[in-house]
């Protein structure tokens, strides 16, 4: 007696079909191009998670170095000042002190150069 697969299949595609839902055309109603579409919307979507993390921490940086250069300092001297003088705040932190906070940040730069 074979096995039929009926039941399996159906489920498997209404799982893609529905992970579908939204796409343009063919893709979100025909199973072969769903298939498709979703295997590298997955792809991305998990190599993206890693790539944004280093988006932010590139932008991070640049809007430090913006920063600092304003006092006469590079992004890099900056930093190793930093981290001689046991400061340890994260590289979030510090950008976002430099946009909101311009004061309190220019406290911190000037402690860190004398």
């Amino acid at each position: 007696m074979r096995v039929k697969t009926g039941y399996t299949r159906r489920r498997r595609h209404k799982k893609i079909l529905k992970l579908a839902k939204g796409y343009y055309q063919r893709r979100h109603s025909t199973y072969k191009n769903a298939e498709e579409s979703v295997r590298r919307a997955l792809a991305y979507a998990y190599r993206d998670r890693k790539v944004r993390k280093r988006e932010f921490r590139k932008l991070w940086i640049a809007r430090i170095n913006a920063a600092v250069r304003e006092y006469g300092l590079s992004y890099s001297k900056f930093i190793n000042l930093l981290k001689q003088k046991n400061i340890e705040l994260n590289r979030k932190v510090l950008s976002e002190m430099a946009i909101r906070e311009p004061e309190t940040f220019k406290k911190l730069v000037e402690t860190v150069k004398n």
